[in-house]
């Protein structure tokens, strides 16, 4: 019988203790050091036949250098399947290159890890251009959950009112408010954005009249610089919403900004925890467990692993 364990960079420990615990398989953290010139030495737990690397990869240049050398002590120490789990995907943004010279951010990040482990799981990963994500690593299992059941479910728990509508703030965000708001039984609208750059938008609406004396609800997959959404919850406000909040898969964003959030008329903002974040208020440990729980039957011999 094939073993499986949960291994996990100390960013990510809380949430990945309550993902080993929804499993039942053990929990271990990777230790972290620091030489005095930045470079990283990298100590895992003992391998089991599959483990399983979970880790949100915001903040990622460290953190990927760190799966690197973790993956490579792990081969070693026995592992015959690597499973990565990264609520959060970085470098998926850049999938061409939109001025001369510039480097293709998601074919280089997958070609890479594509080489480290077996699978891939996240969530809401930023592919506005790529259809689907086994695109993006080639020769490997990649899957990219959606957060919106999680989401879903959380605020019919929580209550909502029924008279809100669930707003996209850009094109982009059309599918994850279709399937919230199909869920919830709600309306929904997404707005039309003018990008100026990363810190200028304009955001109008097609059908003010929908959003007067109700309830708004905006959704989108990453917020960051917070522009968009504080411009579109000043939009909202002047079109006579009565209530403006806001729910996202990945809060990068700094905590601080929750001030200028509320300053712009945002009653309140709702993260998954797909990164630490003091927003966080929707667990995915049921939905990664449920994507994970194909591992769990799992077996090797000698005849079927290299």
């Amino acid at each position: 019988m094939s073993s499986i364990s949960l291994q996990t960079l100390p960013s990510g420990t809380d949430a990945a203790k309550r993902l080993a615990a929804r499993l039942g398989i053990a929990c271990d953290e990777i230790a972290l050091h620091r030489f005095p010139d930045d470079e990283l030495r990298v100590t895992v737990a003992p391998a089991a036949d599959t483990t399983i690397l979970y880790t949100p990869l915001d903040q990622p240049n460290d953190k990927l250098i760190a799966l690197l050398f973790a993956a490579e002590a792990l081969r070693r120490g026995g592992a015959k399947r690597l499973v990565l789990v990264a609520p959060y995907l970085c470098y998926m943004r850049q999938d061409t290159a939109f001025h001369p010279g510039e480097a293709i951010s998601q074919r280089a990040m997958g070609a890479l890890l594509a080489t480290i482990v077996d699978r891939v799981i996240t969530v809401d990963a930023h592919l506005h251009r790529t259809p689907d994500i086994r695109s993006v690593f080639p020769g490997i299992e990649a899957e990219n959950l959606s957060a919106m059941p999680a989401i879903a479910n959380a605020l019919a728990t929580g209550g909502i009112d029924p008279a809100t509508v669930v707003i996209g703030p850009d094109a982009e965000s059309e599918p994850w408010v279709i399937d919230l708001a199909g869920r919830l039984r709600l309306q929904h609208t997404v707005a039309r954005k003018m990008r100026h750059d990363d810190r200028s938008v304009d955001i109008t609406f097609a059908n003010p009249a929908l959003l007067a004396g109700r309830p708004a609800l905006i959704v989108d997959d990453i917020v960051s610089s917070g522009t968009t959404l504080m411009v579109a919850a000043k939009a909202l406000r002047a079109m006579s919403a009565t209530a403006v909040d806001a729910v996202v898969t990945h809060a990068l964003f700094p905590p601080a900004m929750v001030t200028a959030f509320a300053d712009a008329g945002i009653r309140s903002i709702r993260s998954t925890d797909s990164v630490p974040h003091p927003t966080n208020a929707i667990a995915l440990d049921e939905l990664l467990a449920g994507a994970l729980r194909s591992e769990l039957g799992k077996t090797y011999s000698p005849e079927t692993t290299t």
